[in-house]
């Protein structure tokens, strides 16, 4: 039997998941990592769409949720490169799920 507080604490990880993943361009973001690092002006460049204000604040969230990280890279010029963390590709392939039910269905 499954205890009250078991299925509350699962409730509010499920609820935390689908905050990240509701805000706007997330998914997107999430997407155009799965095919490996991209620098900022890369990722841009896949959601034309999506301001660079708002892709950097979106990156700043998803960092701070361990989904992304980001890579300074000492070259000169010195370079930045955005990756999934383990957590992230994870979280990209459950997306990818849904993309196929989309396909599917919509």
């Amino acid at each position: 039997m499954i205890s009250q507080y078991h299925e509350t604490k699962v409730c509010n990880k499920v609820e935390a998941a689908y905050q990240l993943i509701g805000k706007k361009w997330m998914c997107f973001i999430i997407h155009s990592l799965m095919k490996g690092p991209k620098r900022f002006s890369e990722i841009n460049a896949t959601i034309p769409e999506l301001s660079k204000r708002m892709l950097t604040e979106r990156m700043k969230e998803l960092e701070e949720s361990d989904v992304v990280l980001r890579n300074v890279i000492a070259d000169r010029p010195v370079r930045t490169e955005y990756s999934l963390t383990t957590k992230g590709y994870d979280l990209g392939l459950a997306l990818r799920t849904v993309e196929n039910w989309a396909d599917q269905w919509m």
